[in-house]
């Protein structure tokens, strides 16, 4: 045996990296857990298994998923279907929380239920129909014309200035069955998100904070944060990429 052989010594990996790539995720997204962190750095381009982040994670003692118990899965009579184009169905709902000083405050919601992409979100102390009507109106000249909505029941949603609305711009509105959240279930689990990422991990002097905190938090979502059912990737990165594919496939075509 050389000496070479017998004295050698292995290198240990520096950590360094990572460690500092996981604090930070830790400080800016301490509602998520560890693969999020990991599908992160890996969108980000860095080359680190799983297994050796993982190990660091855990060294640093940094927060993990607590394991809870799964419901059944809610029998409903129309199953929800993914979408396949942007546009053909967009959900919305409301969140409620409240300001440092007990105020209350709501937040409008909605989404693209092809990708996720969190179309808009408005906050404000009271959000009637009109206002509703209004923000609707900006997102169609903004994003376009969706065939349908899908939204529970409140009373929003079910006047007459909402109703006029879509029958004016002909898109149907897809009412689900009271007390049913799970049959809106692409709403209901963005709205855990933002609940996550913004109202439950600040508190609020004013309305304008939690404004300014939300369009934040909506970049990130829409551009940075890993979705995993869009394959890891954020909403515009994945509408992006299917916009070429179709692209890609309409040339072949021709």
């Amino acid at each position: 045996m050389s000496k070479s052989v017998y004295y050698y010594k292995p290198k240990l990996q520096d950590d360094t990296p990572i460690e500092l790539a996981l604090k930070q995720k830790a400080i800016d997204h301490c509602e998520e857990g560890f693969w999020k962190a990991y599908k992160r750095l890996r969108n980000e381009g860095n080359p680190w298994n799983h297994k050796r982040v993982h190990r660091v994670y855990v060294a640093l003692g940094l927060p993990l998923r607590r394991k809870v118990k799964k419901r059944l899965p809610a029998r409903i009579k129309e199953p929800l279907i993914v979408p396949t184009e942007l546009n053909q169905t967009w959900s919305m709902d409301f969140v409620t929380d409240v300001l440092e000083n007990k105020k209350r405050f709501r937040g409008f919601t909605i989404i693209d239920d092809f990708n996720r992409e969190a179309l808009h979100i408005e906050v404000d102390f009271s959000l009637p129909s009109n206002r509703i009507v209004y923000v609707l109106n900006h997102l169609l000249k903004r994003k376009g014309k969706p065939q349908k909505i899908r939204m529970d029941n409140g009373p929003e949603f079910i006047a007459n200035l909402t109703a006029t609305w879509s029958a004016m711009h002909e898109i149907d509105f897809k009412y689900i069955e009271p007390v049913k959240p799970t049959q809106n279930a692409f709403i209901e689990r963005f709205n855990g998100s933002y609940r996550r990422g913004v109202l439950n991990k600040y508190i609020f002097e004013n309305i304008h904070q939690v404004r300014e905190q939300t369009q934040i938090w909506m970049h990130d979502y829409n551009n940075f944060r890993p979705h995993d059912a869009l394959d890891d990737m954020a909403p515009i990165p994945y509408a992006k990429q299917h916009c070429v594919a179709a692209a890609g496939r309409i040339l072949k075509q021709d």
